[in-house]
């Protein structure tokens, strides 16, 4: 059957150029070449957070857009898996997610992408009503349908199976499919996916602010790290293993009153000012009166300095106000959470009404970094918690949706913790497809096999990509703890457990 699938492939891949055209649904094939690494092949002028790896087998490259505005690439491999595979983009978006394509095409999946329906190069796309509405959710769901049609065109058969893998804002699209397009993908995964985006961002915005209006307590770089070691050094061995890792943050208490500098020092300190601030930022943020919005930030978790990004300003300046000049000190934080929620409705990933996605059969694998300073890791607890409540409860739930905590990994990758697991945007081992250590192919396990995941070993490589320890991720609210004895850098000295404080903070975000 493998022979058949591969030769049929073969078949549909000489055939490439003739994908040229218009199709249906106002899809237009730009072109469509025939791409034969001699020895590897890379995309031409590919950078950024999504540079491409090099690519070794060949394909049909399809370049096309949708409604005129949508672009999007779709590589069709000579030996097809039979999978389609979409490939999520983050920020705001503008770009193709070449890395995941061309990490994955090497395993034989059929691979999409789009930039969302606008070009990164595009000033101002946000104050365009249709480029906002594709960006919140239209442009993956109408690139999924082209990319099924034309992959069926291509091969002669339809995908046996379809996938998305996605981070950021690429784990906020594979939560839109989930909610909104059920029938998109046979399962997706969402990686620190900011289910409350607009929330986060108005706290990312008033507190970027807050340290413009105070320069003598804003906090640097160097201070982050300050508080991060220190929290780190003081909640490290709770886990019974100190290897500059947090376990369970929600384990972790600290008095960050240890950091004010004492009177005569000025180094490895806080001023009292920075201190105030700091206390000001990893509180709850209270609205104008008073009341808390969120739960602030988990301990040692840092953030980003200096002035906000251009995505916040755009959100309010382009998107809500269509004025370039607009004055962020007239920022408010109830009135302007108020304001994207109504120009931007659907860039909410929260709603818990998935039950189309569920009787379809349907998977969903959300990972998120327990030390990730942007989409921070307390909303992805709570929107776990609310499908749960929603849905018949934890243990129904997770017949469906499963979240995997990884601790001491930052936004999507990077930190202290094991962060290389398959997830978008990370390394693979060249040898066979291993669902124990690529939570995609754990996916693709659980939705073609019926085996759902209970645990995933992730690794921490380093700059020369050899292995530097393993460890396990666990379905929450498990965590991975330490057999005592066994060699702690090896993930099978660990196993998954329940853990009392995160059933218990489960059962408070329901």
């Amino acid at each position: 059957m493998l022979w058949a699938a591969l030769a049929v492939a073969a078949a549909g891949a000489a055939d490439c150029a003739a994908l040229e055209g218009r199709h249906a649904g106002s899809v237009i094939v730009k072109t469509a070449t025939s791409i034969q690494p001699a020895p590897s092949w890379e995309v031409p002028g590919s950078g950024g957070v999504y540079r491409a790896v090099p690519v070794s087998k060949p394909f049909c490259r399809v370049e096309g857009t949708i409604e005129t505005n949508i672009g999007f690439e779709l590589w069709l491999p000579a030996a097809w898996n039979g999978r389609l595979l979409g490939a999520g983009v983050g920020g705001d978006a503008g770009v193709f997610n070449h890395r995941d394509m061309s990490v994955r095409i090497d395993q034989g999946f059929a691979t999409v992408t789009t930039d969302s329906g606008h070009k990164a190069t595009e000033k101002r796309w946000m104050a365009n009503a249709k480029a906002r509405i594709d960006y919140e959710h239209r442009a993956v769901h109408l690139t999924a349908q082209a990319a099924k049609a034309l992959t069926r065109l291509h091969y002669g058969r339809a995908a046996t199976g379809s996938y998305f893998l996605g981070c950021s804002g690429g784990g906020r699209q594979a939560l839109k499919e989930m909610q909104n397009y059920p029938a998109d993908y046979d399962g997706v995964i969402a990686g620190a996916p900011g289910p409350y985006m607009p929330l986060v961002s108005v706290r990312m915005m008033w507190f970027a602010l807050a340290q413009k209006r105070n320069p003598l307590g804003a906090l640097s770089d160097s201070d982050w790290s300050l508080y991060e070691r220190a929290v780190t050094a003081a909640c490290d061995p709770k886990d019974g293993v100190s290897d500059g890792i947090i376990e369970n943050p929600l384990a972790c208490t600290f008095d960050r009153r240890v950091l004010l500098c004492p009177e005569g020092r000025t180094g490895d300190c806080l001023t009292p000012a920075k201190l105030a601030m700091l206390d000001s930022i990893v509180s709850p943020m209270p609205d104008e009166q008073g009341r808390a919005m969120d739960k602030g930030l988990l301990p040692g978790v840092r953030t980003r300095p200096g002035p906000p990004s251009p995505l916040l300003r755009a959100m309010w300046a382009d998107a809500v106000h269509d004025d370039p000049d607009w004055n962020e000190e007239s920022f408010r934080r109830t009135a302007d959470l108020a304001a994207i929620n109504r120009a931007m409705p659907e860039l909410r990933a929260d709603r818990t009404a998935i039950a189309p996605f569920v009787r379809r059969g349907g998977k969903a694998m959300l990972y998120q970094g327990w030390a990730d300073p942007s989409t921070i890791a307390d909303p992805t607890i709570d929107y776990y918690g609310a499908l749960a409540a929603a849905n018949g409860g934890a243990a129904r739930l997770a017949d469906t949706v499963r979240l995997f905590m990884v601790p001491g990994m930052y936004h999507c990758r990077g930190g202290p913790g094991a962060d290389s697991f398959g997830g978008s945007g990370h390394p693979i081992g060249s040898g066979a497809p291993d669902p124990d250590r690529d939570i995609l192919w754990s996916l693709i396990r659980w939705v073609e096999q019926g085996e759902a995941p209970e645990q995933i070993i992730a690794a921490k490589t380093g700059d020369d990509g050899g292995v530097r320890f393993t460890r396990k991720l666990c379905p929450f609210p498990k965590a991975a703890e330490y057999d005592g004895s066994g060699d702690k850098n090896a993930a099978a000295s660990y196993s998954c457990k329940a853990t009392p404080s995160l059933t218990a903070r489960l059962s408070a975000s329901r």
